[in-house]
């Protein structure tokens, strides 16, 4: 087969199909299907094209083939995945590294020739029987600076739906491009799979990232953080793109902030999953670009942001009529959507924190579910599951930014870095500059492990700028690319640091849900000079008198000194603690770690013992106005 990959391709397709391919002039590509073809043996092929009839197909499929059910609400469908498949699985995510590269050591890894003899000797026949999808779509705007095609074949028309809602269609780019087409290539199949059409061998289960030849393998699994590969998988490889080429692939969100007179300021934020992301990218009165991934590039000393994606895969918990007002819309009227792992009793969805009662009884991700079920080891299952689902389009939604799929982006006016740090981070503060910025709240980013990766609740621990388990080079090279990019600026965005789970010491959280809202519109103010700020060790926190009409404004509340001095108290035991737990972690994880990195954590413990001899322990705001 090797050299007359069409050859082979024309053998193994009808007309149809094998014309669509042969459209495309890319041997690189043709060599990757051929293989694809060959390695899992479909019973038929089936090449996607932007066509509207198309994008109905795989919709069509999904519930033909039961991996999705139609609900009451027109558009809306459902999808279950397994018991041991309800989120990224850590474990069995590794990179393929060659004999003569190497990685971070906290990266998950395995040689390349053992992890793709692996890989491959699972997916061996996987597809017999079933039709590969091959679906074409781009990371970034079409026809832009930003953009990256991309191929995924795949067994799961679950997949291919959530392709349509998540990503651009790109054939047509592939075919515009030709042998310029420099993709990302991703293979999927679900494996065997239960009588619900749920993959069913979760202890076979590998994901595995070929970052040489920017390929990703995923197999005997469903959930679609390990198999739309558009989504992590490719953003670990779009991180060693971006290393080779000079410009920054991010797990940020992207939203317009509105200020005077109209103005839109956009910015970018990173926050581990289920720590404020979305719902800060969802404020009410605010544009939404993205709410996961966002690629910069340097244009002319300017920082110009796009989002890879064009929707949204979203955690369903706790969005309700009252807080969630944007979003609610969507999945209570008829749009595309697809729900998973959520309860279903009569065609209608239920998830956890929706504001209404449960059902007793219904079909969730376990099957048939009924109040006081449990599972193989005796533990209670919830009606819904905490990371359970919603994936929609983003221009489905009423707070769209216009700007969504401008080919040049947008401008980018500042970068929000947010984690889960109960004891020592202030609810909100600006860096001193781009390199205190990256370093104090990026690679210092401090969380607890969530619902949302597969393993225990709750265990703290640093998630460098909230990407850490994506970055397929070296971590120190990472935080030095992100150095030297704000040196390719002329005003590089400010950078700001926020902590929405700071608690007092009964562990009650000093942060309400609206809060956010304040913060980001101060930050706004302050990318314009137009609100003050006070100096701690460390950063810059807000005057109480500029947050109280803020408060008034957005949250209805009369915001007291008792509560602006509670949580804007520098507390600089946690604060030292925080910053030995950080150098430990980059001295034992991080073997190039910048030395400015060191040289700015230890200037940072000086203004903090600097401080405590002054004021002692604890030093309130209003001691330190001027």
């Amino acid at each position: 087969m090797k050299g007359d990959y069409l050859s082979y391709l024309k053998t193994k397709l009808d007309s149809r199909n094998y014309s669509r391919i042969e459209a495309i002039d890319n041997p690189r590509l043709h060599e990757f299907l051929a293989d694809a073809v060959a390695l899992c043996r479909p019973g038929t092929v089936w090449i996607s094209t932007d066509s509207p009839e198309d994008v109905e197909y795989t919709r069509m499929m999904a519930l033909k083939t039961g991996e999705e059910t139609a609900l009451e609400i027109e558009g809306h469908t459902v999808h279950f995945d397994g018991m041991e498949d309800q989120g990224r699985d850590r474990e069995v995510t590794r990179y393929l590294v060659p004999e003569n590269d190497r990685l971070s050591e906290s990266l998950n890894q395995v040689g390349r020739e053992e992890g793709l003899k692996e890989v491959r000797g699972l997916m061996e026949g996987c597809m017999e029987g079933r039709i590969m999808a091959v679906r074409f779509m781009t990371l970034g705007p079409n026809d832009s600076v930003f953009s990256i095609p991309c191929v995924e074949c795949t067994d799961s028309f679950y997949v291919s739906h959530s392709l349509n809602l998540l990503y651009r269609l790109g054939y047509e780019e592939f075919k515009r491009l030709g042998q310029k087409a420099g993709f990302f290539s991703i293979l999927h199949s679900c494996g065997k799979m239960d009588s619900r059409m749920v993959s069913c061998q979760p202890e076979k289960k590998r994901i595995y990232i070929d970052y040489t030849k920017d390929n990703v393998y995923s197999v005997n699994t469903q959930y679609a953080g390990n198999t739309v590969g558009l989504k992590k998988l490719a953003l670990r490889l779009s991180i060693c793109k971006a290393d080779r080429e000079g410009w920054l692939a991010e797990h940020m969100f992207l939203m317009g902030v509105k200020g005077k007179n109209g103005r839109n300021s956009y910015f970018a934020g990173a926050f581990p999953s289920a720590c404020g992301k979305t719902s800060t990218a969802m404020l009410p009165g605010e544009t939404i670009m993205g709410d996961d991934i966002a690629y910069f590039r340097a244009v002319e000393g300017k920082c110009m942001a796009a989002n890879a994606e064009s929707g949204i895969f979203g955690i369903i918990q706790n969005i309700n009529r009252k807080d969630d007002p944007i979003i609610w819309e969507v999945l209570s009227s008829p749009n595309e959507v697809i729900f998973s792992n959520v309860l279903v009793k009569e065609r209608k969805p239920y998830w956890m924190g929706m504001g209404i009662d449960m059902p007793g009884e219904g079909e969730n991700f376990s099957g048939k579910w009924y109040r006081g079920k449990k599972d193989s080891r005796g533990s209670g299952i919830n009606p819904a599951h905490k990371n359970a689902r919603y994936a929609v389009m983003l221009n489905s939604l009423g707070n769209c930014d216009p700007e969504l799929n401008n080919p040049q982006g947008v401008e980018l006016s500042a970068i929000i870095y947010g984690g889960r740090d109960a004891r020592a981070y202030v609810p909100v503060q600006q860096g001193f500059g781009w390199d205190h910025g990256i370093i104090s709240y990026g690679a210092s980013l401090e969380t607890e492990t969530t619902f949302a990766i597969i393993g225990k609740e709750g265990v703290s621990e640093i998630n460098l700028m909230s990407i850490q388990d994506f970055v397929a080079i070296e971590l120190g090279k990472y935080i030095k690319n992100n150095l030297d990019f704000g040196r390719k600026l002329d005003k590089p965005p400010l950078i700001f640091g926020v902590n929405y789970f700071l608690r007092d010491r009964r562990g009650e959280f000093l942060n309400g849900i609206r809060d956010k809202h304040v913060w980001l519109k101060w930050m706004e103010m302050r990318v314009h000079g137009e609100a003050g700020a006070i100096e701690i060790p460390t950063g810059l926190i807000p005057i109480y008198e500029d947050l109280v009409p803020l408060f008034k404004r957005l949250t209805g509340k009369d915001y007291a000194r008792d509560d602006y001095a509670a949580q804007f108290t520098v507390r600089i035991p946690e604060n030292l603690a925080k910053i030995e737990r950080v150098e430990r972690f980059h001295r034992q994880n991080v073997s190039d770690a910048p030395g400015i990195l060191f040289e700015i954590l230890g200037i940072q413990k000086k203004r903090l013992e600097e401080m405590r001899e002054k004021y002692g322990d604890y030093v309130s705001p209003e001691k330190l106005r001027s």
